[in-house]
């Protein structure tokens, strides 16, 4: 949608036919000087409902005050949050992923429904990034994304302690290690106050990658949700979308391929989630940028992890922040020859040009590694393709010693089923648990298993045990895992057929992933192979029906 196509002030003040909107728009408190001046909508997903959000109302009344200052007519509007932490392990996870797209498509019906000139969107928990930047490619007005920031850690007998802490905590409870007081110790300890999970979780994860791909400001991906930088964040946002209506620069002009593939470089070197892949899969679809999980694999394979970051690592994102924060990381990587210095960001600026005012990482720190002693010498996250998975599956290494791994499937259709075998102790070293029919269409939903990674992980079973799934994981598991196995199990993929017993491989070195069955068993089995009904209720049943394999980033709209 073009500029000339929007209501805009030349229009409010000059066509009479325009009164019944002036009308409407006096009544909440837009002056005639007002009618003069472009529409700037704030987008809050404010939200009591998690501690990644409680903070945002603020926040956009400090967006407004930028945008209203550089001569905006700032207008604030909500959309919708759901909190992964609070849902995962229960039927409410199936709702996660979807609230991506209610998120993004909410934000546009407003911009298009109310004709707004600009946008600023201000986004905390997992799915409020890519929510938010669908909907900012969809809307096709110039945009700025505020990330809400990172919470500050909790402290437990002198050592930092997250929300992943009482995940894992729960694996030792049940593994007898700690007893019931001490896990609730752990458990009112891990979250001190306002922000979005604290390591290089999802949230952290798409922001960087959002401020690497040129559409936040530098510096405001890693600026702590509870500080000053964070107010000031937002009331630079409302200013630069002033200044990119001024210069007529559009989403699609920061968006490009080149800036895909230095958000993909940041996300590597910093050990991502997984998650990220199939965030910056929808996120491209939006803006139509031709990105594949091959391109992963590609910069995967020249990136060094250098970020020693939870969930792996030993630090947080305020930790970051400490020592120079994503744009000293940023000038590393430019600097070493990872990034395209060229690519248009929303100051106006190129990435070379903002990196030349960057500060340095803080001489003498160690969360960021030099390239002559990385973590890794290639990135974390790989995609895996095999007989298993012919369309992809996706896994994040870091901190993984085990290089392949070939173990009896133990094969769950629920994640219920598969807790309780963990909890009875059915699941034993050197098995290959797998739960299918979580995927987009059979969860429906795609449902993180960060539970059940976690009770691995706190039963000693973390690089024991192979967890695969259709489903996905959280940016916080850690261990030997592998996701988004794609055709998933609900359209008839191979790990609909795989059964109990049958032996899987992993290979993160040859980026395989197969059964050691062969074809013609496989022909039989599918003979016999019925799709479970498809889930039709509500919101998750218009997502099952609508939504594209994870291999495609699991968008919904007519473009699958």
């Amino acid at each position: 949608m073009t500029k000339d196509l929007r209501i805009n002030s030349k229009v409010f003040s000059e066509s009479a036919m325009r009164a019944p909107n002036r009308a409407m728009l006096r009544a909440v408190g837009v002056t005639d000087d007002d009618f003069n001046k472009p529409m700037i909508g704030i987008a809050s997903t404010w939200s009591e409902v998690t501690p990644c959000n409680i903070h945002l109302d603020d926040l956009a009344v400090n967006a407004k005050k930028g945008a209203r200052e550089a001569g905006g007519l700032p207008l604030i509007f909500n959309t919708i949050t759901v909190s992964d932490g609070i849902s995962m392990g229960t039927q409410g996870m199936r709702y996660s992923l979807p609230s991506r797209d209610v998120i993004a498509d909410s934000i546009e019906t407003v911009v298009g429904a109310q004709n707004l000139d600009g946008l600023v969107a201000i986004g905390a928990c997992d799915k409020n990034i890519p929510g938010c930047m669908i909907a900012i490619a969809n809307a096709e007005v110039p945009s700025v994304f505020v990330y809400g920031g990172t919470i500050a850690p909790g402290s437990h007998k002198g050592k930092d302690v997250d929300i992943v802490s009482v995940f894992e905590g729960v694996g030792k409870y049940n593994q007898g290690n700690i007893d019931e007081n001490e896990l609730n110790a752990i458990e009112c300890s891990a979250c001190p106050g306002a922000g979005a999970c604290g390591g290089m979780y999802t949230a952290n994860t798409m922001s960087s990658a959002v401020e690497a791909m040129g559409m936040s400001l530098p510096g405001s991906s890693s600026n702590p949700a509870e500080s000053d930088h964070k107010a000031k964040d937002c009331e630079a946002a409302g200013e630069a979308v002033r200044y990119l209506l001024e210069e007529s620069i559009y989403p699609k002009d920061i968006m490009t391929k080149e800036a895909f593939e230095n958000a993909i470089t940041v996300v590597m070197a910093l050990g991502g989630s997984t998650n990220a892949i199939l965030h910056l899969l929808s996120m491209a679809h939006a803006i139509e940028v031709d990105l594949t999980m091959e391109d992963f694999n590609r910069i995967q394979e020249k990136t060094p992890h250098i970020a020693d970051l939870k969930p792996s690592g030993k630090y947080v994102m305020q930790d970051l922040h400490k020592v120079g924060g994503v744009q000293a990381v940023m000038k590393l990587l430019y600097d070493n020859g990872y990034l395209h210095g060229d690519c248009l960001t929303v100051t106006g600026k190129t990435v070379a040009e903002n990196l030349a005012e960057a500060p340095s990482l803080e001489e003498g720190q160690d969360i960021i590694s030099s390239f002559d002693n990385p973590k890794r010498e290639d990135g974390p996250l790989i995609t895996l393709k095999g007989n298993l998975a012919p369309s992809g599956a996706v896994a994040k290494v870091s901190g993984v010693k085990v290089e392949r791994h070939t173990g009896p499937a133990r094969v769950f259709d629920t994640e219920k089923e598969a807790t309780e075998a963990i909890l009875n102790n059915s699941i034993q070293e050197g098995d290959v648990l797998v739960i299918r029919y979580v995927g987009p269409k059979g969860g429906p939903g795609m449902p993180e298993m960060l539970s059940i990674s976690a009770l691995l992980v706190g039963k000693g079973l973390g690089e024991k045990v192979a967890l695969l799934t259709d489903g996905r994981f959280s940016g916080g598991t850690h261990g030997l895992v592998v996701g988004h196995i794609a055709p998933e199990a609900q359209v008839g993929g191979p790990i609909s057929v795989l059964e109990e017993g049958d032996l899987v491989t992993i290979d993160s070195n040859k980026k395989e992933i197969f059964m050691d069955v062969t074809n013609e068993v496989l022909e039989n089995r599918r003979k016999h192979w019925e799709a479970p009904p498809l889930y039709k209720k509500g919101i998750l049943g218009k997502y099952a029906h609508n939504v594209s394999c994870s291999s495609k980033g699991a968008v919904t709209d007519y473009k699958n």
